[in-house]
């Protein structure tokens, strides 16, 4: 069989091909990466780094894991695609145990509709939503849900929304975890209210105590929706398959991707009770979501988290780094906020990117989603050890930063 022949060159040589193949959404890519290993991955110019973004909490397991990649091999050696038309079983037991996870309860009558991403599967939430007759949406300020044209109508930040308006309508935004400014805001022309239980792209902002049950609580009293975006917090990222069992709330829907697939397209929408039925032939529709190879990749996650206890391990490594960070009691560090493995460093100054960069210059793949921000998501097999390093270099990551 013919090798698939792939560019060289240098990270500066393909960064400039980069340029002038690929459309300019992202900006110039910070390096150019070619192969992974665990918790770490290389770039072209053979430098390694240690990955604490785990693809914005996407890798789960880490980088080319082999029982996942194991399951993908076997399944894509006898069945790749199918389409929707027909059904496998990878789909099928799949969708068994997200439903069960969401539910607690394989029985508790929840199904999924699969997606090839979070963005679809929020799309799909939408979708489902207007099928109650309603059209009003109550979200949340700082949210974010995607960049599709009804994901994007859901996203606060209005840089993001207004150059495509018009986008759909009937979206209301009130402060995240304000309990007075929701019950203002939600009636009975509400078709859902959506909350990220922790806002990932606003900074890991985690929600006070007992808001998410006065979400639902409110949503119920007007015959509306608790539609949950777990898409970035859910799949063990915060210790528990979802965030929201942090608060023991079980939504009416929920949005899956990310850590769903260790890096395998895929994405899901989940419902349950009345709003599992909503969705009928004819809906809504996709070509590849639920295809076999994306389901047994999300289940071999699935096995694997629970095989080796990784939810216990994502609640004890996220302390550890919490107070690790914590104890360096370094002037430029506000706060260290989150949960589990979703974590956020919050700083005095607005030094994030600079720090960002100067992260990855030794060695740590880190990000700021916002300019007093440092976001650390790593692989949810992540060593205290392998923290340790990182935290050991924080203070010259924060002290060789300008202000």
């Amino acid at each position: 069989m013919p090798e698939v022949i792939l560019p060289g060159g240098t990270g500066a040589q393909l960064t400039e091909r980069y340029g002038h193949a690929v459309m300019n959404t992202f900006g110039p890519p910070k390096r150019v990466f070619t192969r992974g290993e665990g918790c770490y991955v290389w770039d072209v110019d053979g430098n390694r780094y240690l990955d604490l973004l785990a693809g914005i909490a996407v890798n789960a397991l880490g980088h080319a894991h082999p029982q996942v990649l194991g399951a993908i091999t076997a399944q894509l050696s006898t069945l790749g695609h199918v389409s929707n038309f027909f059904a496998t079983p990878a789909q099928i037991a799949l969708a068994e145990q997200l439903t069960a996870m969401v539910t607690g309860d394989a029985d508790a009558g929840a199904k999924v509709f699969f997606t090839n991403s979070g963005t679809e599967a929020n799309e799909a939430a939408f979708k489902l939503t207007r099928r109650t007759g309603r059209t009003g949406i109550v979200a949340m300020e700082g949210c974010f849900h995607g960049r599709s044209m009804g994901a994007l109508a859901l996203t606060h930040t209005a840089k993001y929304r207004e150059p495509f308006e018009p986008l759909p309508g009937h979206v209301t935004w009130v402060p995240f975890g304000d309990v007075a400014a929701l019950e203002a805001a939600v009636d009975d022309t509400v078709a859902a209210v959506l909350v990220e239980p922790i806002q990932g792209e606003a900074g890991v902002i985690v929600p006070p105590d007992g808001f998410l049950a006065d979400a639902q609580r409110i949503a119920h009293d007007h015959g509306a929706l608790l539609w949950l975006d777990e898409v970035q917090s859910g799949m063990g990222r915060t210790g528990h398959w979802l965030a929201a069992q942090h608060d023991g709330v079980v939504p009416d829907v929920v949005t899956l991707a990310k850590g769903l697939g260790n890096g395998f397209p895929i994405g899901a929408c989940v419902a349950t009770g009345e709003a599992a039925d909503l969705l009928q032939p004819g809906s809504h529709g996709t070509t590849f979501g639920g295809n076999p190879v994306a389901a047994v990749a999300a289940l071999a996650v699935i096995q694997i988290i629970q095989r080796e206890g990784l939810l216990e391990h994502v609640t004890a490594m996220g302390e550890h780094f919490r107070a690790a960070v914590e104890a360096l009691g370094h002037p430029r560090i506000k706060e260290v906020r989150g949960r589990g493995l979703l974590r956020a460093i919050v700083l005095t100054d607005e030094v994030a990117p600079a720090a960002y960069d100067r992260a990855m210059d030794l060695g740590f793949v880190i990000n700021a989603p916002r300019p007093h921000v440092l976001r650390v998501a790593p692989p949810l097999v992540i060593t205290a050890d392998q923290l340790d390093t990182f935290v050991a270099a924080l203070p010259t990551i924060l002290e060789g930063t300008p202000a």
